[in-house]
């Protein structure tokens, strides 16, 4: 599903954001990435959803080789990785339901797709009753489940969650959690970056630590310390 191979990534004459880091990650499975801030966490997810072309090595992500990828088809390749948020990115003038719709109006879906698969992702998210609501009459975790159900409503591969919990409080990040889990459950790939050592601490999967652009440990079932 997602293999890297020896990738580097060099920004500046400073060093390497990453450095020659192999990372494989199975189909269905659920991967927490730690690391402190300048680690190297946020250059790896750029590469992945090709923000970022990396400096040498090899990248494939559901069958597609990045070096042949066309510009062209980088909006193919997106439609397969969905990316949520610290910050949410809601549309604010619209409701629940219509921005969950616009990721499926902005790709082609009919408007008797979008109003069948919509509530679905919704119920899916716990956000069923919702729909008419606006973001600013929701709570954070609320909004950050809205984001959840935007970002799978097109049923990606995998799943990036950058960050998802770290502006809520403990209650509502871990409704985000259980949503994640469950998403992961029906089959899509997750890559959870996170700071929050409980979280990582009590989910017991599988932790891919980054530290300086290298990655320096990676345990099925670790932690975070």
């Amino acid at each position: 599903m997602i293999l890297l191979d020896r990738v580097t990534k060099t920004y500046s004459k400073k060093g390497a954001a990453l450095e020659r880091i192999s990372l494989h990650v199975e189909p269905k499975e659920f991967v927490i990435i730690v690391g402190h801030s300048g680690a190297g966490k946020s250059t790896l997810l750029k590469l992945l959803t090709r923000e970022e072309k990396p400096t040498s090595g090899k990248i494939l992500v559901g069958g597609i080789d990045y070096e042949r990828l066309k510009d062209r088809d980088i909006p193919y390749l997106r439609r397969k990785i969905g990316v949520v948020f610290q910050d949410f990115k809601l549309l604010p003038a619209k409701t629940v339901f219509e921005n969950v719709a616009f990721a499926l109006e902005i790709v082609g879906l009919s408007n008797r797709e979008i109003k069948h698969t919509v509530p679905k992702v919704l119920d899916l998210v716990g956000l069923k009753g919702k729909e008419d609501s606006y973001p600013s009459e929701l709570s954070g975790g609320e909004r950050q489940r809205v984001a959840i159900a935007r970002a799978v409503v097109r049923q990606p591969k995998i799943l990036i969650a950058d960050e998802p919990t770290g502006n809520l409080d403990p209650k509502h990040a871990w409704d985000v959690i259980r949503v994640l889990e469950k998403i992961n459950h029906y089959g899509t790939t997750v890559l959870l970056t996170t700071h929050n050592q409980e979280i990582v601490n009590k989910l017991k999967r599988r932790v891919v630590t980054i530290d300086g652009g290298h990655i320096v440990s990676d345990k099925a079932g670790g932690s975070y310390k």
